[in-house]
């Protein structure tokens, strides 16, 4: 991965984390002043300290040069501390959502995602969900095959959406996401083919009215939304790394026809299969 990753803090040296463990703090905030992305981890007690105004400040002035900021879980507090997430939505751990609400009113918190991308701010749910957001992040760098790669070796989901729900305790236990898992498994390895709302509620052995329900639930998507963003996935893939036409490529993922593909590629990521295969074909192609 073309990224050089560095530690940096209010002061460098050892720095002793909630967990018993002393981590190595190589950089202080000077470090900042090159970086594209700067992530906030997570700390315990954020509701009730308020970080150090040289982080604070730092960050401001990190994110006026055109740095983004991410915050892991409870390292909102932190981000909203700058004030940069004024008027912005932003989650944080299910455990913490109310009090970052209460704490900074003007933050539009949402409880219910993974994470939220608000472009030169970027805010994320528990520690799984700070490997989601990282995800994203490298679909919108490097592209997403290079985000596929690193998911592989993580053992991690390619994709989830930062609008799936949070996990959060229930009466009756679920582990939301693996309800219709097999499914969407099953779904992604034929693309190519007809796949309706019956055909996906068929394969699931419930009714389509309940798995769109929970699917959303889920997913964040309806399941033919999720349908065509795993086709444009693929489709970006293709891209990528073959030399397909983007007609072959339309059939290849059940879109029929270079318009149709070109109209949803458009519609979902704001560019066009050309210039997207510009961007991040690894090499030339024809």
């Amino acid at each position: 991965m073309p990224y050089e990753v560095k530690v940096c803090g209010a002061k460098p040296g050892l720095v002793t984390g909630g967990d018993g463990l002393s981590y190595h703090v190589a950089d202080g905030l000077d470090a900042l002043e090159w970086a594209d992305v700067a992530f906030i981890p997570g700390y315990r007690r954020p509701d009730q300290e308020d970080p150090p105004a040289t982080v604070v400040g730092a960050l401001r002035h990190a994110h006026a040069n055109g740095t983004r900021l991410a915050a892991i879980s409870t390292g909102a507090f932190a981000l909203a501390a700058t004030g940069l997430l004024d008027g912005k939505r932003a989650t944080t751990h299910w455990h913490y959502t109310r009090q970052l609400a209460a704490r900074y009113p003007t933050v539009k918190v949402d409880e219910n995602v993974l994470f939220v991308d608000e472009g030169s701010v970027l805010t994320s749910a528990g520690a799984a969900s700070g490997i989601d957001l990282c995800l994203h992040i490298l679909r919108g760098d490097l592209g997403v095959a290079a985000s596929n790669h690193a998911a592989r070796r993580l053992v991690a989901a390619p994709y989830r959406s930062g609008g799936q729900a949070q996990y959060v305790p229930r009466s009756v236990p679920e582990p939301l996401g693996e309800r219709f898992a097999a499914t969407r498994e099953w779904a992604l390895h034929r693309l190519g083919k007809p796949l309706t709302l019956e055909i996906l509620a068929r394969h699931a052995k419930v009714s389509p009215r309940t798995f769109s329900r929970r699917f959303a639930e889920d997913t964040g998507y309806t399941p033919m939304q999720w349908v065509m963003r795993a086709r444009i996935d693929v489709a970006r893939e293709l891209l990528e790394r073959s030399e397909r036409g983007v007609e072959q490529i339309a059939a290849d993922v059940g879109l029929g026809t270079g318009a149709n593909l070109r109209l949803h590629f458009r519609r979902i990521l704001g560019t066009t299969p050309t210039e997207y295969r510009h961007t991040f074909a690894q090499g030339e192609v024809a």
